[in-house]
């Protein structure tokens, strides 16, 4: 699959069927990740690769919209080191553009995933950062539920004309 088939072709898997994830492709997603731009190249993104059934069954307990993980054989917990950025701000943009990577990566090789929010919902934030044992400096950013998808999904072009303008914003 071509990088435009992949990315016109994603979308959102919320149903996982019972197959586990091997090794090898969550080191290929970790791998697809970890080749993501970052801003002055500070790599400041760090993975949690969470495959225990007990903590993934917890998640869904503080976060309504992460139900799918009661399924979901594995997620990717993406978080930003603040000890890696020499000037703060920029972790958020950097582990967005690490988790864009790996959900490519995952329909790529053909894996369903969805990019559950955790940054800026403060109580989010601290349950993971409770459940996973994060330290001071880690910041949870987003999850990725991830498994082989049990649901299939129709891909239509979200392009339009009227949210593109050149140079500068005139009405």
């Amino acid at each position: 699959m071509d990088v435009f088939e992949a990315i016109m072709t994603r979308r959102s898997i919320r149903k996982y069927k019972k197959q586990q994830v091997s090794k090898e492709q969550i080191k290929k997603l970790l791998e697809a990740g970890m080749m993501a731009p970052s801003v002055r190249n500070y790599q400041s993104w760090f993975f949690i690769v969470i495959d225990d059934r007990e903590i993934l069954d917890k998640i869904p307990e503080f976060h309504q919209h992460a139900q799918m993980l009661k399924e979901a054989p594995l997620a990717i917990l993406v978080c930003g080191d603040k000890n890696k950025e020499k000037e703060l701000g920029y972790i958020i943009q950097n582990c967005s553009a690490a988790t864009q990577n790996i959900l490519l990566a995952a329909h790529a090789i053909g894996l369903g995933a969805i990019w559950v929010g955790i940054y800026p919902r403060e109580p989010r934030v601290q349950a993971l950062k409770k459940l996973c044992d994060l330290p001071d400096y880690v910041q949870p950013i987003s999850l990725i539920a991830i498994g082989y998808p049990d649901e299939k999904k129709i891909s239509e072009s979200r392009y339009m004309d009227e949210k593109v303008k050149y140079n500068v914003w005139s009405e």
